[in-house]
């Protein structure tokens, strides 16, 4: 039997944006990773279950994976072959896609209704001229297109389809995000969803409104993950998405499985439940149940969030960082005094907080390093012949027009913040530091700074930037941050507060065994040898002081390896895009 040639659904007059057309030059344009078969069966399988009259909807099918799977799991239930074109649906915008999907079912005797159109342009059952009717099985691998390309009228369209279903994703939302979505409008109450989708959906900030459109909207969730990469042609861990029913849910079923291969295995209660906090990302399900298990246990025992000792808080915004911070050449130039009209300030970034403590003698030498160490900040309301010329050289260049300095009384005057007690560097690649402030200077927003409340202990400024490079610490950098583009680990201030540090009494006590190595550790960590003084506090901290045993402080420590591996991985994947 052949399949059924292609069905355009588009109007006349209609055309498809250029956002879009530009999107289908190429399959990595695209987003189109073709999903290898054993996996395609897996879900096809799940997702119809013993209904050989199921009606199957694929939105992205690209080359015809899933429409074979389902298919081929009709025709084994019983089903009527002369009746597939009816049940089996394969919406693509890619024509060529489309012929090879063709080419693939005629070649195994198979059908389907095949429709060439953009997606977000149909409409779901419960709308007004709606394109199908529910489908009982909605299967599928959403195109994966970040956020950088997937723009214009595609975007539009996108976005405009998830609002409808109640999401509204930000503009940093890639592609498969608002496909998902608006996929599931078009399943029966009581249907099921299998799709594959990016890791991207556990980790990211992105993802939370799909992540509370999955609780909402389905009465079961399951999901599959994988220790390896499952696409040859591509570098994008990615996750099984198995939902069900329709009302709602507040915990997950979770597999772990190898590869591809181990999919045939997964028995019945196989799984693990866990148990999903109201809002936040879901990344700790990469970890196994034991150490997600033993990393709650050794926070509740022995360790306290970071706004314990005081609420993470942001820099100065200027509005301008490019203006109001000065190096100390142009202050010279210019002829602004220090303390009447600049004030000094932790250089901007962090790349140059390296160690233990930002002292004088490191302001210094950025100073001399031309770094831009002072912050425009005149305490006169008369300014002096030297400011002056420099506030004309701000308005020359548009600096009052922007809108932190147009909201302000005075534009030439940020609203600096006092100096904090401790820095931190919120994003990274590989971990957040805290910094002790001893050089008491303030800071812009490229870092936060934490004030001590009264009461923490005297030890507090000194021990926590030595005691955050436990494996504790950092696996809870990793659970609680935001995976952003490049591989990079953010953590604004809410998520800084949550970070896992020592109770008081386990800081003294380590403390005490560490203080005198400091300086040999601060040495070390300066050099780049992080890893010598993570091993070296995990010792102290986590097996003499909290009385952990060395296999569970090893087990946190891989667990933190494990998801700083998978962020990176996804950072070279950007870099090579």
């Amino acid at each position: 039997m052949a399949a059924t040639s292609v069905d355009s659904m588009k109007r006349d007059g209609d055309c498809v944006p250029h956002a879009i057309i530009v999107a289908t030059n190429g399959r990595k344009e695209r987003g189109a990773f073709f999903t290898p078969p054993v996996i395609a069966d897996y879900l096809a399988r799940w997702a119809i279950g013993q209904n050989h009259s199921a009606r199957i909807l694929d939105p992205s099918c690209g080359d015809g994976q899933f429409l074979r799977a389902a298919a081929r799991r009709l025709v084994e239930l019983g089903g009527q072959p002369e009746r597939l074109d009816e049940l089996v649906v394969g919406v693509d915008i890619h024509a060529p896609s489309l012929d090879t999907a063709s080419d693939l079912l005629a070649g195994e005797g198979l059908d389907a209704r095949l429709v060439t159109e953009d997606f977000f342009k149909l409409t779901p059952p419960d709308e007004l001229f709606p394109s199908f009717e529910p489908f009982d099985a909605i299967i599928g691998n959403p195109p994966f297109i970040r956020y950088q390309t997937h723009v214009g009228e595609a975007r539009r369209l996108s976005a405009q389809a998830a609002l409808r279903q109640g999401v509204r994703l930000s503009g940093l939302a890639s592609s498969w995000a608002a496909l998902l979505v608006h996929a599931g409008a078009f399943l029966a109450a009581e249907g099921r969803l299998a799709m594959v989708v990016p890791a991207e959906l556990l980790s990211v900030g992105y993802a939370e409104p799909v992540r509370q459109w999955l609780r909402r909207r389905f009465a079961s969730v399951k999901l599959v993950v994988f220790e390896r990469l499952q696409f040859a042609d591509a570098l994008e861990n990615v996750v099984l998405l198995l939902a069900q029913g329709s009302g709602g849910c507040d915990a997950f079923s979770l597999y772990y499985v190898h590869d591809g291969e181990d999919l045939l295995s997964i028995q019945p209660f196989d799984e693990s439940a866990v148990a999903l906090s109201d809002a936040g990302k879901w990344t700790e399900l990469f970890l196994t149940v034991r150490q997600r298990q033993l990393f709650r246990r050794v926070v509740q025992d022995h360790f306290v969030p970071l706004s314990f000792y005081g609420n993470p808080e942001l820099g100065t915004v200027t509005g301008a960082n490019g203006y109001f911070t000065l190096t100390e050449e142009t202050r010279r130039t210019f002829g602004l005094e220090p303390g009447t009209d600049v004030i000094a300030i932790c250089p901007p970034g962090s790349r140059h907080l390296q160690a233990l403590s930002f002292t004088t003698h490191d302001w210094q030498r950025l100073s001399d390093q031309g770094e831009r160490v002072w912050m425009l900040y005149p305490r006169a309301e008369t300014p002096t012949e030297g400011l002056q010329r420099y506030l004309q050289l701000g308005i020359d260049q548009g600096v009052p027009s922007a809108y932190k300095c147009q909201v302000r009384s005075n534009w030439w005057r940020p609203p600096a913040v006092s100096p904090p007690d401790l820095f931190f560097t919120y994003m990274s690649h590989r971990y957040p530091r805290l910094v002790a402030n001893r050089a008491r200077t303030t800071f812009v927003n490229s870092m936060h700074g934490v004030r001590l409340r009264a009461g923490a202990p005297r030890s507090a400024r000194e021990a926590l930037p030595l005691l955050a490079f436990s494996s504790l610490t950092m696996l809870g950098a990793e659970i609680h941050g935001r995976s952003y583009g490049g591989g990079i680990l953010k953590m604004e201030p809410r998520e800084a507060g949550m970070l896992p540090v020592p109770k008081p009494t386990l800081l003294e006590a380590a403390w005490a065994l560490l203080r005198p190595e400091r300086a040999r550790l601060d040495r070390q960590l300066r050099e780049g040898r992080w890893t010598n003084v993570v091993a070296r506090i995990d010792d102290a901290l986590l097996l003499t002081a909290a009385g952990i045993s060395p296999h569970d402080a090893q087990e946190l420590h891989l667990a933190a390896q494990t998801l700083r591996s998978r962020r990176l991985a996804r950072g070279s994947k950007e870099d090579d895009d």
